[in-house]
């Protein structure tokens, strides 16, 4: 049986759970539920805390879980990253005074605070620099105005909670996270974790993609497919009235007007787009 973690509470639950539901996996109903059987695939979920997901499966306990690239690289565990899930997306920054530093060379003999503790260590020591890091759990803003740290290493979204505490950011981003799943790196190859891992990738696909199928005339054919290649090529069917065929093809979901436009403007006609719930590529 797969053993899975998944994110009790948080930005990455509601998020999780839902992909986990697209992909064709049974989700809990109840937010109070911390353990849920699924044996129609023959897998098991565990709701934990981000921080311990990669804990787990880093020891083996658990086969796989999702949490964030930034609580996964903090964790100094046995875990890896076998595919990044789209959503959750954040950066980790320094913050310190305002005029006060300009690289993370400038934290050189100060105190930085930060809930990753690990995560920052392995960055100083990246570059070279010798500073004392003061673990606090949450929020961290304040600890620069009580005087516990000088800088802070944090997620960052839009600042502005850095701006009201009277701090700016400093320096390149340390991580880009996101939502990713995780296994035990140099684990035993499992059909089951592949099948997982490939309807994930599905709803990936399914939600960066959009069908797209029209009718264009036959003179017209082949400027139609270089704007709409698919992902192999367009599938190509003709029509009764053979001076016209009909064309589908995936686009990227961002990109559906723009195309739309530009078949329309092309001579295309019968234009329609349609949502895809599942596929593998």
């Amino acid at each position: 049986m797969l053993r899975i973690a998944v994110p009790n509470k948080g930005t990455l639950a509601d998020p999780a759970g839902m992909m986990l539901h697209e992909a064709g996996y049974r989700q809990r109903t109840d937010p109070k539920d911390l353990v849920l059987a699924d044996p129609d695939n023959d897998a098991e979920f565990f709701f934990l805390r981000p921080r311990d997901i990669a804990v787990y499966v880093g020891e083996g306990t658990l086969d796989l879980g999702i949490t964030g690239r930034d609580l996964l690289l903090d964790s100094g565990t046995g875990a890896a990253e076998i595919l990044s899930l789209g959503f959750g997306q954040s950066t980790f920054r320094y913050a310190a005074r305002t005029g006060t530093a300009t690289s993370v060379a400038d934290f050189a003999g100060k105190r930085i605070a930060t809930a990753y503790p690990n995560l920052v260590r392995q960055h100083l020591a990246a570059h070279a620099v010798t500073a004392q890091v003061v673990r606090l759990d949450g929020a961290v803003e304040s600890a620069v105005r009580l005087g516990v740290a000088d800088v802070i290493a944090d997620v960052v979204s839009t600042g502005l909670t850095l701006r009201q505490a009277g701090l700016e950011v400093v320096g390149d981003v340390v991580v880009r996270s996101e939502a990713v799943l995780i296994g035990r790196a140099g684990g035993p190859a499992d059909p089951a974790i592949d099948q997982l891992v490939r309807r994930l990738q599905g709803v990936l696909v399914a939600r960066r993609y959009v069908m797209m199928a029209y009718d264009v005339p036959v003179a017209l054919l082949e400027q139609a497919c270089v704007l709409t290649p698919g992902i192999e090529s367009p599938t190509i069917s003709p029509l009764q009235n053979r001076n016209w065929m009909a064309v589908n093809a995936l686009v990227l979901r961002r990109e559906t007007n723009r195309v739309m436009d530009a078949l329309w403007e092309l001579g295309a006609r019968g234009i329609l787009v349609t949502d895809i719930s599942a596929c593998r590529l």
